[in-house]
């Protein structure tokens, strides 16, 4: 059985080196040169889905679309979900890292985005940029909508949609895409590869190249790699 995920392609702020977290941006004109690439790549590779999830957030869908349609699937299933959404930073969102960098020291800016368990400065509810006050987010209960995530309150939002929907179509014989994000998708990989606390730091997972698995009847991996 093969799972393959995609990292959306670069985005605007990424461009900017800004954190992005839940704050919706577009992708830059190298991301969507990316998710092309991406897609090409992967029917060339003849690699072909049953089904995509992917995020709530433009960056995501529209890298999800991209691939589907540059390899000739666009009519594939798509359910998006805001449990694959990218980690949400906090009072981070829309910084520039390398100025949060001179303010609050290099090391502490690394622990902010690669720790497992230390959370960010958490964003006030009635801030303007609040996910509060996103519609996209209306149906789910306020105490449910986060104000900041580590990667393992994020890796606590993402495993129940692993678990009622990635791995039960995976095991259903459905060839599986997720097009998401770098800290869902660290997240996702934590899970399925068994990877540390400690050793989860040193994981990047770069924009626009899919990352295949190849995994067993238990959904163990047996095989990793980029395209």
């Amino acid at each position: 059985m093969e799972l393959v995920f995609i990292r959306h392609g670069q985005s605007e702020w990424n461009a900017k080196n800004l954190f992005t977290g839940w704050r919706d941006v577009k992708l830059s004109e190298q991301g969507l040169a990316e998710a092309a690439a991406a897609g090409k790549k992967l029917k060339e590779n003849g690699y072909e889905f049953d089904i995509a999830f992917t995020s709530v957030l433009t960056r995501a869908i529209k890298t999800c679309n991209i691939v589907l349609e540059e390899s000739d699937q666009l009519f594939v299933p798509q359910i998006k979900t805001w449990r694959l959404n990218e980690r949400h930073y906090g009072q981070l969102q829309g910084l520039d890292k390398k100025q949060t960098a001179e303010k609050y020291g290099d090391e502490q800016v690394r622990i902010w985005r690669r720790s497992y368990d230390t959370l960010p400065p958490l964003l006030d509810k009635d801030d303007a940029f609040s996910a509060h006050k996103d519609r996209r987010y209306a149906h789910l209960p306020a105490d449910v909508i986060p104000d900041g995530e580590n990667l393992k309150v994020t890796l606590d939002r993402v495993l129940p949609f692993w678990e009622d929907q990635i791995a039960p179509a995976i095991l259903s014989g459905k060839r599986v895409l997720v097009a998401a994000h770098g800290n869902s998708l660290r997240a996702l990989a934590k899970h399925i590869e068994g990877i540390s606390d400690e050793d989860i730091m040193g994981l990047e997972i770069p924009t626009g190249q899919p990352l295949v698995y190849k995994l067993d009847d238990n959904l163990k991996v047996i095989e990793k790699f980029y395209l």
